[in-house]
């Protein structure tokens, strides 16, 4: 198993960040590689809440579904994914700071069968994802 973690400071409100880094609707526009959402549960997000994300990755789209594992807005925001034996949980965590937010994405990848050799590049890809995400959620956050 490997993790990667980066926080990032947003000048928005735990409220607003959270809103808009949780909001399927969104995800594609700051999340690095991230093509598409969409739900495939009814109802509103919480826990166990189910979507399909479709990722592009090395000119492939790649579909991975996802299910919400922890959700306590505006603090908190788990999923978990697993893709071709790589299992991915991820939480996003806003905590207050000053008059703004800090987020922290962290993610634990665990790689299976004939993608576990794989793990140290596809933590180190993901870890480099991470890092475009946050700064391009900050940028939209902050442009309101």
């Amino acid at each position: 198993m490997k993790r990667v973690e980066q926080s990032i400071a947003i000048s928005a409100s735990p409220e607003d960040v959270f809103a808009y880094a949780s909001s399927l609707d969104k995800i594609a526009n700051w999340q690095s590689g991230v093509s598409s959402a969409r739900m495939t549960s009814t109802g509103p997000i919480g826990v166990g809440s189910t979507a399909l994300v479709v990722r592009d990755l090395l000119g492939q789209h790649i579909e991975a579904p996802l299910e919400v594992t922890a959700y306590d807005p505006p603090t908190l925001l788990g999923l978990r994914s697993e893709v071709s034996g790589v299992r991915a949980d991820a939480s996003l965590v806003v905590k207050p700071r000053g008059h703004g937010s800090r987020i922290t994405f962290a993610m634990e990848l665990r790689a299976s069968g004939f993608t576990a050799f794989m793990e140290p590049m596809i933590a180190s890809a993901a870890e480099a994802d991470i890092t475009r995400s946050l700064d391009r959620l900050k940028e939209l956050i902050e442009a309101g």
